[in-house]
């Protein structure tokens, strides 16, 4: 580190009282981390830019630390910190003027003897404008050098103190990302530790639900005939609560984990292939036909989990509540610059105007069960949606009573 040769300590020199707010001017700048941090071309272009408006060999962003003033930027030299008590800038920040100014340190009784003047860099002229944030608390200055004696004209100093704003706000930015990378991280541990809670969860309620459900099948086979009709009509009622159950834990945990699945890396992948995947996932299905329109595509570079995760929702949905003899789906795919663009249109009951809103919010539904008699959950389209999104996409539905449903949605290159 580079620091100034200083003669010994001056007999009649001024030392900079602290600032009033000492503690707390001192708190604010180390909660910026910016200090013995490397340069930065944004600080680097507001000090060239202040030398040579005020027309100075030297320009500096000094920022006053507890024994010393560190240079976050400097222009015409090399050093990179000195005393704190030989900087003219712990005058200026005590000052209340927008502008502190020593036109001749020579001839100033505060600093005519001070190091910095009587040896290198012989500073002779200073003008430093505090660096203060929205509390009135400076933690340093921009200022500009000469070793000549000189003053500032009014747009020089109308100038300077510009300047000087722009490294506050550059300031102001560089808290306002620690403290937004901070959420960040504590956003993601939360999440980690609620998913990792969801699987616990999810494992402690489902293993009862299956005891539950094993126990209601055993007393309706083992205890038949000494069964009522109405205790039979209870055990089934059991036994499909603790199913619906069952897959409500299922669907909130693959919504719960759409974060990791997201994080998978995007793969190359024909669309031969996947058609293939898909026309796999559901040919146990009867009086069903499956179709696709790829407009000559013939590859794809997507994250193949969160694809088939978002097909197999819109394609499961369609097949459910489909009141047609046979179920046709439509899968498109096409493509722009920056992304793809898919649909999913089927021929089923169509869904109503006033549902079109709320179909894709947590536990909404449409219909009251599907075509099998099974009430739906209201998250496989919420999951769907997420998945979109967090892919850069958007999803849009159309649908039109009795016409059948279209789902569109696109995901980022």
């Amino acid at each position: 580190m580079n620091t100034f040769v200083l003669p010994l300590y001056p007999n009649n020199m001024i030392i900079p009282q602290k600032h009033p707010n000492e503690a707390l001017r001192l708190d604010y700048l180390k909660s910026l981390n910016i200090l013995d941090t490397l340069p930065e071309s944004d600080y680097d272009s507001l000090t060239q830019i202040a030398s040579q408006i005020c027309d100075t060999p030297i320009s500096l962003v000094s920022l006053i630390d507890d024994e010393r003033q560190w240079f976050k930027s400097k222009f015409g030299i090399e050093v990179e910190e000195s005393p704190r008590e030989f900087g003219f800038c712990s005058h200026a920040i005590n000052e209340k003027a927008p502008i502190f100014i020593v036109e001749d340190a020579t001839k100033d009784v505060r600093f005519y003897d001070n190091p910095l003047v009587v040896g290198d860099p012989h500073v002779t002229f200073y003008a430093g404008v505090p660096l203060t944030d929205s509390n009135d608390l400076p933690i340093g200055t921009l200022c500009v050098v000469d070793s000549q004696p000189r003053n500032l004209t009014k747009h020089q100093k109308e100038s300077l103190i510009a300047l000087a704003k722009q490294v506050v706000n550059l300031l102001i930015l560089r808290r306002q990302n620690i403290t937004l990378t901070k959420t960040l991280i504590s956003l993601q541990q939360k999440n980690k530790e609620l998913e990792n809670f969801s699987t616990i969860a999810a494992h402690d309620l489902k293993s009862p639900l299956v005891g539950i459900t094993s126990v209601a099948k055993l007393l309706s086979e083992s205890y038949h005939s000494q069964i009522d009709a109405d205790g039979q009509h209870m055990l089934n009622l059991l036994s499909q609560s603790s199913k619906k159950l069952s897959n409500m834990i299922d669907s909130l945990l693959t919504y719960s984990r759409t974060s990791a699945i997201n994080q998978k890396k995007k793969k190359d992948i024909s669309i031969d292939k996947l058609k293939e995947d898909i026309f796999a996932l559901f040919k146990c299905h009867e009086k069903f036909e499956l179709t696709f329109i790829t407009n000559e595509i013939q590859r794809l570079q997507i994250n193949p989990t969160v694809f088939n995760q978002i097909i197999v929702n819109l394609v499961s949905n369609a097949l459910k509540y489909n009141d047609k003899a046979i179920t046709s789906i439509e899968i498109g795919i096409n493509e722009s610059p920056h992304s793809y663009r898919f649909y999913v249109k089927d021929n089923g009951p169509g869904i109503l105007a006033k549902h079109l809103d709320k179909i894709f919010m947590m536990f909404e539904t449409a219909a009251s069960s599907d075509k099998y008699g099974n009430q739906g959950n209201g998250i496989g389209l919420a999951i769907v949606k997420k998945l979109v999104e967090s892919n850069g996409g958007k999803v849009t539905v159309d649908s039109k009573e009795g016409l059948g449903t279209t789902f569109s949605f696109n995901l980022k290159k």
